[in-house]
């Protein structure tokens, strides 16, 4: 039976041997990015948040209109008089340009620019989201498959006690009560067997799910990426760091120059207007203007959308103060966490060490006849317990690492140090904030598209 342990206890811990063209976390880290649909719809929603930047930006030029009208006409002046009729065309080419607002487009401009980065952020924070899928689904097929192999070996030593407890009572040693103990145990061992076998189909179905492809042979885990030495210095990290601080900051400052905006809303505009028009009969015509428009009264709306905005500005303050509660206790919780697996693997050390010491002993008293088979049996189970609680608190152990990580929200391809190109989202932005039109700049942005496809 000491054979039959020290060779499960290849399972106990969620570090497995390292296989050769085995796959790796990097390689489910890899392909998970690059994959990842979810990656793709908040890259797309950032390149529709750039263009609101390259469409703020173009009420900044003027606007040109040209018009070509042409249409046939019949009248007469007095009943009496004769029909004049003919077909009038026309060419008319008009540019109009807002000269000032007093800071409304450059103020729709800098909100277009803080909508963009705090969806950056949110990027950010679906890259860790699909990170930590990953690692979870790996571990979770190495756990599930070390289970499954401990579930084949009970079946086997159960199994192989049933055949003994048959052979003694044959001889007389124990009763048909023993026997049928043993049986009653072998379908218990079978049926957590085909639950073992269920729990790793679907953890195989996950890990496709978040890499893109079912797991081939899982090789060791590496280690796990360091952490600070406390979990203040994590919290610290975390406040500074994290993408859901960062992008409700944006937010704030999103908020607050929508209370400026309107604001300006309650001064005027002045544009100007410049027409030629040319009709098919050679005449022409140029008209050039200034226009000052104030809005005297609007029923109140104005005044409404000013305080709208302010209420506004302040539940984004109070969302910003509760994101840092949030992501505080998040890396309280994971710290937490990670501390309490360590003290579960270092007990479960201990727990297997005492149940395969009272497993031995059970089995030698047993052959001597002073143990019964449930005896045997329930000591064989609590070595069988100890050992699935030691695979799932190392796995724990090794997860919780990951989950600090992305409570501090560093959980990313740049701190994993992946090595692969990522999503730039400031080539998109870049290629458009100006609004380019058809020419050598829009060219270049046809290209940045394409590549993206």
């Amino acid at each position: 039976m000491r054979g039959f342990f020290a060779a499960t206890a290849m399972a106990v811990s969620v570090l497995a041997a390292p296989v050769a063209q085995a796959e790796t976390l990097t390689d489910a880290f890899i392909a998970a990015y690059r994959t990842s649909n979810l990656l793709d719809s908040e890259a797309a929603t950032l390149r529709a948040a750039d263009e609101d930047v390259a469409q703020a930006m173009s009420t900044l030029r003027p606007v040109v209109d040209f018009v070509l009208s042409s249409g046939y006409s019949r009248s007469q002046t007095t009943s009496s008089a004769r029909f004049v009729e003919g077909v009038r065309t026309t060419f008319d080419l008009s540019a109009s340009l807002t000269l000032l607002d007093f800071g409304r487009r450059a103020l729709r401009i800098e909100i277009a620019k803080e909508s963009v980065l705090a969806t950056r952020e949110l990027l950010r924070g679906v890259e860790q989201d699909v990170l930590f899928a990953a690692v979870n689904a790996y571990v979770s097929v190495q756990v599930n498959q070390q289970l499954l192999s401990l579930r084949e070996s009970n079946v086997r030593l159960v199994t192989q006690e049933l055949r003994a407890a048959g052979d003694r009572f044959e001889v007389g040693e124990i009763t048909r009560t023993d026997v049928s103990i043993a049986e009653a145990r072998l379908a218990a061992a079978r049926a957590g067997l085909a639950s073992a076998e269920g729990n790793l189909m679907v953890a195989r179905e996950a890990y496709k799910a978040a890499v893109g492809a079912y797991p081939r042979n899982l090789a060791a885990l590496p280690r796990s990426p360091g952490l600070p030495s406390s979990m203040e210095a994590a919290r610290a990290v975390a406040l500074r760091t994290h993408p859901t601080i960062l992008g409700a900051q944006r937010r704030v400052t999103i908020n607050e120059l929508g209370v400026e905006l309107q604001k300006a809303g309650f001064r005027p505009t002045v544009s100007a207007r410049a027409e030629v028009g040319i009709n098919d009969a050679g005449g022409e015509s140029q008209t050039f203007g200034l226009t000052l428009n104030q809005r005297v009264y609007s029923g109140g709306n104005q005044s409404s959308l000013l305080r709208q905005s302010i209420a506004a500005r302040d539940a984004a303050r109070a969302d910003l103060g509760q994101a840092g509660v949030l992501i505080a206790e998040a890396v309280g919780n994971a710290w937490a966490g990670l501390a309490i697996a360590n003290a579960q693997v270092q007990a479960g050390d201990q727990q297997i060490r005492a149940a395969q010491t009272a497993f031995d002993g059970v089995r030698e008293e047993a052959n001597l006849g002073a143990r019964t088979t449930l005896d045997v049996l329930n000591a064989e189970q609590e070595l069988l317990d100890a050992r699935v609680t030691r695979i799932q608190a190392d796995a724990e152990r090794y997860l919780g690492v990951y989950r600090v990580l992305q409570a501090m929200g560093l959980l990313s391809v740049e701190h994993l140090q992946l090595g692969i190109p990522t999503y730039d989202p400031a080539g998109y932005y870049n290629a458009v904030k100006n609004a380019p039109v058809h020419s050598a700049q829009g060219k270049k942005l046809d290209r940045i598209l394409e590549k993206l496809k």
